[in-house]
């Protein structure tokens, strides 16, 4: 049967429809990384736009390439408009957004984050976002405290 007779549509049209990147409901705090990691994205963003308009757009050129472009540029707008820079009050000795904290857990392992905007989180590198469950138990707190956190009790060591 020919394909003109049935509802497979080629691989690029279905790629052409990419849904928007989820836009979390959190405040999109940022530290001054953050905004300049964001900054950075919306430039690589607007240049991969303007590559794929110039290369024909979605008439004539890839409709991937453009429909990517599309989303992201719209992504990043949207996490630009919306970045509220925080920095963190030098007078106070808690935990807040932007530090890196260590802490120590009830098995003795000892682990270091720093607590940043969504965007720039990345476990991997020693980053999470403000939101995540082990950031909510350690915000507001001072070194010598312990806190309930995934994974059972910590206790915060050093605030940097």
């Amino acid at each position: 049967m020919s394909v003109a007779f049935t509802k497979e549509g080629d691989s690029e049209a279905f790629a052409a429809d990419l849904p928007d990147r989820p836009i979390s409901t959190h405040p999109n705090l940022v530290t001054t990384e953050g905004l300049a990691q964001i900054e950075a994205e919306l430039a690589s963003a607007r240049a991969a736009y303007s590559s794929a308009q110039s290369a024909g757009g979605a008439a004539d050129g890839d409709r991937t390439a453009m429909a990517r472009a599309t989303r992201d540029l719209r992504y990043w707008s949207a996490r630009r408009a919306t970045a509220q820079l925080l920095e963190r009050d030098p007078d106070k000795t808690v935990v807040q957004f932007g530090d890196r904290v260590t802490f120590e857990r009830e098995d003795g392992r000892v682990q270091t984050f720093r607590i940043v905007g969504e965007d720039e989180a990345d476990p991997a590198q020693g980053s999470v976002s403000y939101v995540a469950p082990i950031a909510r138990a350690l915000l507001g707190k001072a070194i010598g405290d312990s806190s309930p956190a995934p994974g059972g009790e910590v206790e915060i060591t050093a605030i940097g």
